[in-house]
């Protein structure tokens, strides 16, 4: 058996992105910041990173960090078995597009995504995701502020994630419009919070 056949034979077909933002001033939680505070907003992202750090560990899925500014070599990321990579694109949709690209040309079978900003997440909507992966084409984590927290595909379906209004309340609903127009079956999962405004600090010291 050549020997390429050998190593696709033992790859893990799943695998999942992490996009992050760097914690910088400025650059994240930025309609929280306006309530609490920048240098308060970047200290809440940090713990909203080490939350989804915690709960990516145990997943079993090949791991991927898309980074929003630069790559960071000495962070939470370093360790774990996570690969870093950067975000390319003109808005989120690009890039998450790109991100998806990259994984399924490295012949990854089952892919999904997750951003850093759900405090409800756990690492068993992550191994749900990748269940329902097995039989369905997409699956997808709503968000209750109309969002989506996780997305899941097993190959590129671009209208899936451009010509999106983004941070809005209709994201969720014209993504299913979409999977709905695609004649693609999919799975949804339990409906979590995001923390992204002043109304979601409760819940997020409730958690911690």
């Amino acid at each position: 058996m050549p020997l390429s056949a050998i190593l696709y034979a033992c790859m893990n077909t799943d695998a999942l992105i992490i996009f992050v933002k760097n914690p910088l001033p400025g650059r994240v939680k930025t309609r929280l910041a306006k309530a609490i505070g920048e240098q308060e907003a970047v200290a809440i992202y940090r713990q909203l990173l080490l939350h989804t750090y915690n709960i990516t560990m145990k997943c079993n899925a090949d791991k991927f960090v898309f980074y929003g500014d630069f790559i960071n070599e000495d962070d939470l990321w370093t360790s774990g078995n996570f690969n870093k990579y950067l975000q390319y694109g003109d808005n989120l949709g690009e890039r998450l597009m790109h991100a998806f690209d990259t994984l399924f040309i490295q012949g990854y079978k089952n892919v999904v995504v997750i951003g850093s900003d759900c405090i409800d997440i756990e690492t068993k909507h992550l191994l749900q995701a990748f269940y329902y992966l097995k039989v369905c084409d997409t699956v997808i984590g709503p968000a209750k502020d109309g969002g989506y927290y996780l997305l899941g595909m097993k190959k590129m379906h671009e209208q899936l994630l451009l010509n999106k209004t983004w941070s809005t309340p209709v994201l969720f609903q014209e993504t299913l419009n979409d999977i709905s127009l695609l004649r693609l079956s999919y799975h949804l999962l339990q409906v979590l919070s995001d923390v992204d405004e002043e109304k979601d600090l409760y819940l997020f010291h409730h958690r911690q």
